[in-house]
């Protein structure tokens, strides 16, 4: 059996619409996740790393969404080679999502424990009332009483409420967690709380994870190994220690240079001038280079791959040593 519990190869996803034409949001991403890892995927709002996450589950909004190339292997398997019946009996399972917002991830009629114990019942052969009873358990097991299990979504705090998600979601002991900023709506004493736990159950379970998230100190609390995305593609990726001590792509220096610094008092932040360019119309070569301060003409003339700074460090710039070096004479 492979190390590597997730690998995602070459790919592409499209949103086709009438009004507005093709939307490229995810363009020739390729990763491989270890077992028992975490990857974080960073990047501005925008950039598809929830379309991406939904490409690997298979839960694109139809018609739009349509995988154009590529593959998804979960254990050398491949996803889109499997139907429709199978995918079902996979996710929830096998692949878990916590979802970015908890107010519409929840059924706001039926009791929160009715809600776990679906989850229970379609994947494993066990009556009502057993379902019931682990559903508590769960509940306990993210730090809400057993009892609560009675009460509607609309019953407890936003806090709550995420805990209530993340226990469906680890209802099955999944072998892989996909969570897609799991913490934005939760105040910074919650946050720091969910994800303490989250990290608790993880090492419990044994399950590999992929973090969404824009928040770069919870990226350095949770993951192994980051990815930055930006407009569907990979800008630099590599592990923790990479990424925050050897960043390399403008990108990367942009987001961490915008970071608020406690020593410095009353300095303004550093903000990555532009926006993120059209999805219906990218620009050719490097897709940053409108925005990038170290463009050349050559940046915008052909596709740049991933370029390799070590044999975990890969960059999508024509001159990363270039970049990393002026970043840390301004450092």
């Amino acid at each position: 059996m492979s190390e590597t519990i997730l690998e995602a190869k070459n790919l592409s996803v499209r949103y086709v619409t009438k009004d507005l034409g093709t939307c490229y949001a995810v363009n020739d991403i390729s990763i491989a996740l270890k077992k028992g890892y975490t990857l974080g995927l960073v990047g501005e709002t925008g950039a598809g790393k929830t379309t991406f996450a939904k490409a690997i589950l298979r839960i694109l909004p139809q018609p739009q969404g349509k995988v154009t190339s590529g593959t998804v292997l979960l254990n050398d398997e491949d996803l889109y080679q499997k139907s429709d019946q199978e995918m079902r009996k996979i996710r929830g399972k096998k692949i878990s999502m916590i979802f970015q917002d908890p107010m519409t991830a929840l059924n706001p009629i039926d009791t929160v424990g009715d809600q776990i114990a679906e989850v229970l019942r379609l994947h494993f052969n066990i009556n009502r009332k057993e379902a019931e009873l682990r559903s508590a358990q769960i509940l306990e097991m993210v730090g809400i009483p057993g009892e609560r299990r009675n009460e509607y979504p609309h019953q407890f705090s936003g806090g709550m409420k995420q805990r209530v998600v993340i226990a469906m979601a680890l209802a099955c002991s999944p072998e892989l967690l996909i969570a897609d900023e799991p913490t934005t709506a939760l105040d910074v004493t919650i946050q720091a709380q969910v994800l303490d736990m989250m990290n608790d159950l993880k090492q419990e379970i044994g399950t590999s994870m992929i973090l969404i998230t824009h928040d770069l100190g919870v990226v350095a609390d949770m993951c192994d190994e980051v990815a930055v995305i930006y407009a569907g593609e990979i800008l630099e990726t590599g592990s923790a220690n990479d990424i925050f001590k050897n960043m390399s792509h403008p990108y990367t220096i942009g987001l961490f240079e915008s970071l608020p610094d406690l020593s410095s008092k009353g300095k303004r932040l550093n903000s990555i001038p532009g926006l993120m360019p059209d999805p219906t119309h990218l620009p050719v070569g490097c897709k940053f280079a409108p925005r990038c301060a170290f463009s050349v003409e050559q940046c915008s003339a052909a596709s740049i791959p991933l370029i390799e700074i070590s044999n975990t460090h890969f960059c999508r710039c024509l001159f990363p040593q270039k970049r990393r070096n002026q970043n840390g004479n301004n450092a």
